[in-house]
């Protein structure tokens, strides 16, 4: 018999999934604009769906080797019964996280041009249908997540005390494809922005988003295989990887709670969809307004409905506790902090502060000062995030000790955990909203749209960068939480593997020691080689652009420049040089885990965590502030547009490409992998 839980997170599902079908029905109902908007709109979704064939085609490759590989090692470690599951789990949850992607970056491409024909009337209106379009993808990637958790757990058996363990492939196999999804398409969209960029700003002295300009429309393309698909599959495998470690701490207090303890999480991640899709419906776009004014309203609204669902959810699940009320206080710890993470980001990335007018103020003497002035602007940002996670650890696990219940302290932690991810779906319609936005906004360009269509779109775009910075920071808090989470379910599984208690790592001992160093050693590393093949990749495209722009016709606007054959450079730069900082992540923790054993194991997963937590925040923030510091200056300070101060902008926002768009963001899925492989391998290195 299935649960009234989980019934509950099914129907929720559901009801989202409607609500979904019905925001696309009257979206894909909507004016498509002119026959240009419509020529563009076409061109960047062929490129995309068909980067999105190739990349997905690589990845399915490897996703069966690893597949064969989970089977072996629980065959070959006497633990047959469980092979095919965790295998057949993984599997599911590669699928899931592959469609998560290919929906989120399907529904960006189609609300592009009905964003863009929309403001040729009311910016109102461009900002109703771009949040739509990212919350359709949102509500259906939330609940494709929860489903796939809670169908999956069914499938195996349901069985409170064992199968979370087994699910684990699960979360392995969403973390597995986020990856490549982030990584592939973080190399696409910024070597083609650096390309775009340097080529067409700097050297031809061209506007962004200029119809001369053969990288612009990979550089479109790239806005939803990067933004949209891979944070899509980003945050698909947050909630399903937070969602499965939770379930595992569930598993510790089964005397006390039952079936409850286990459920808990999927159940008030699924309540906290239903507050999102009550946060999604109160956004109204109006003409003149600050877009930002509208989604503030929104999330503030579905922050509020979660803390009262989380209120009424601890009562009912985990009522059966004297000191239930604690658990409560640490959900909303986790939602609390998901409040603060937004503020911090938006103080080091938005140009209304400190941080991003000093950029902007170094630029008037050059590059250098203004990349010298980013850099320590990124350092400065790991400060109060490094104390607000100690902070939020610490309150969580207080909360939790208070209930009186045994090992409540870590189970607070997961409390807390959930409680930041209730409010995902919401989070994930602000940053599909981005990419659309920034879309919609090359559409209108590259159309020859009249100046007060361009105008409108300008706006909607500076919303858009700054909500794609917030929900890097929202990101990196939850993985924060998460791989906490997930370090305590490694060391549980362990305990269970081994019979014996596994709840200290001594970091004085030198095999633990080790592992911990090469653990930091590798976050750098792999961060060396994503950034270096955004550079190879640019490299190809900003040679391409060159030839191309030699052609007088084509600066003369009389010719259109071969868009295609970049789009097909960039496509092929992307795909080769993700495969080898992905299947360094996968396979050096095995030969860690297989040479020095799980202890050592633990303290390297430890220290990879901490470095990959503070140099995302470093990568994430320092780009996004060169980013605004550039928009600042074109907004007509220090000179404006085409000023010495604007030249050098653009050179910082540049090297701030790959920072924020392709190792940073994939350093948030690297840390969540690096959990949930060694959960799912653990047998292997015992």
């Amino acid at each position: 018999m299935i649960e009234t839980a989980l019934l509950l997170v099914i129907v929720i599902c559901i009801i989202a999934l409607a609500l979904a079908a019905l925001l696309a029905r009257n979206l894909l109902s909507q004016d498509e604009g002119t026959q240009k908007m419509r020529e563009v709109s076409d061109a960047i979704k062929v490129g995309a769906e068909a980067f999105i064939k190739r990349q997905y085609s690589t990845i399915a490759i490897i996703a069966i080797i690893l597949a064969v590989l989970i089977f072996v090692v629980y065959y070959i470690t006497g633990q047959q019964a469980l092979a095919v599951d965790t295998a057949f789990s993984y599997i599911i949850g590669s699928a899931c996280s592959a469609i998560a992607g290919v929906v989120a970056m399907s529904i960006a491409v189609r609300t592009n041009i009905r964003t863009a024909a929309a403001a040729q009337h009311s910016d109102g209106k461009a900002l109703d249908f771009s949040f739509r379009g990212g919350a359709i993808s949102g509500l259906i990637i939330t609940s494709m997540s929860l489903l796939g958790v809670s169908l999956t757990y069914i499938v195996l058996g349901a069985n409170p005390q064992t199968t979370p363990f087994v699910i684990l492939g699960f979360g392995f196999g969403a973390s597995f494809v986020a990856l490549f999804a982030q990584l592939g398409g973080g190399i696409y969209t910024k070597a083609a922005d650096v390309g775009a960029d340097l080529v067409g700003k700097v050297e031809a002295g061209i506007p962004e988003d200029d119809v001369r300009n053969p990288a612009v429309v990979a550089d479109l393309v790239g806005d939803n295989v990067g933004d949209c698909a891979g944070r899509g599959a980003d945050l698909f495998e947050s909630t399903a990887a937070e969602n499965i470690g939770a379930m595992i701490l569930g598993v510790a207090l089964f005397p006390v709670f039952g079936v409850n303890g286990v459920l808990f999480p999927i159940v008030m991640c699924a309540l906290g969809l239903l507050a999102s899709m009550i946060g999604i419906l109160t956004v109204k776009g109006k003409d003149g307004a600050d877009p930002m004014d509208a989604m503030n309203r929104g999330y503030y609204i579905t922050a509020i409905i979660s803390a009262v669902f989380l209120f009424f959810g601890v009562q009912w699940l985990l009522g059966s506790a004297t000191g239930w009320m604690y658990f409560f206080y640490a959900g909303l710890v986790g939602i609390v902090l998901s409040v603060c993470f937004l503020r911090v980001t938006l103080y080091y990335t938005d140009h209304h502060y400190r941080p991003v007018k000093e950029i902007a103020d170094a630029s008037e003497t050059g590059a250098a000062t203004n990349i010298i002035t980013g850099f320590s602007v990124g350092l400065e940002t790991t400060a109060v995030p490094a104390i607000l996670i100690g902070i939020s650890l610490l309150l969580s696990y207080w909360f939790g000790s208070m209930t009186g219940v045994e090992n409540g302290g870590l189970y607070g932690t997961a409390v807390a955990t959930v409680g930041m991810l209730m409010v995902c779906a919401y989070v994930l319609a602000m940053d599909t909203f981005g990419p659309i936005a920034d879309n919609a906004g090359g559409i209108v360009e590259m159309s020859g749209a009249p100046e007060e269509v361009r105008k409108r779109m300008d706006s909607l775009d500076a919303a858009g960068n700054t909500t794609k910075a917030l929900t890097k920071g929202y990101a990196i808090g939850s993985a924060s939480l998460a791989v906490f989470l997930l370090f305590n379910a490694y060391m549980a599984d362990i305990a269970k593997l081994t019979s014996k208690a596994f709840d200290v790592v001594n970091l004085a001992s030198v095999p633990v020691f080790v592992g911990a160093l090469l653990g930091a050693m590798l976050v750098f590393l792999f961060a060396s080689l994503a950034i270096r093949a955004v550079s190879k990749t640019a490299q190809s495209v900003i040679e391409a652009v060159r030839i191309q722009f030699k052609d007088s016709a084509i600066m003369a606007g009389t010719k259109k420049p071969d868009y295609a054959a970049v789009i097909d450079i960039t496509t092929q730069g992307a795909l080769r040089n993700m495969i080898l900082p992905g299947i360094l992540v996968i396979g050096f923790p095995i030969i860690i885990g297989v040479t020095m054993k799980h202890e050592a194991l633990a303290g390297f997963l430890m220290v990879a965590t901490i470095t990959g937590i503070l140099l995302a925040l470093i990568l994430n923030n320092s780009g996004g502030a060169w980013d605004n510091a550039k928009k600042f200056v074109e907004s007509g300070a220090h000179g404006g547009k085409g000023s010495e101060a604007h030249k050098a902008a653009v050179i910082g926002d540049t090297l701030g490409d790959p920072f924020k768009d392709t190792a940073g963001p994939s350093l948030h899925v690297l840390i969540k992998l690096l959990a949930t492989l060694t959960l799912v391998l653990a047998p292997l290195f015992i």
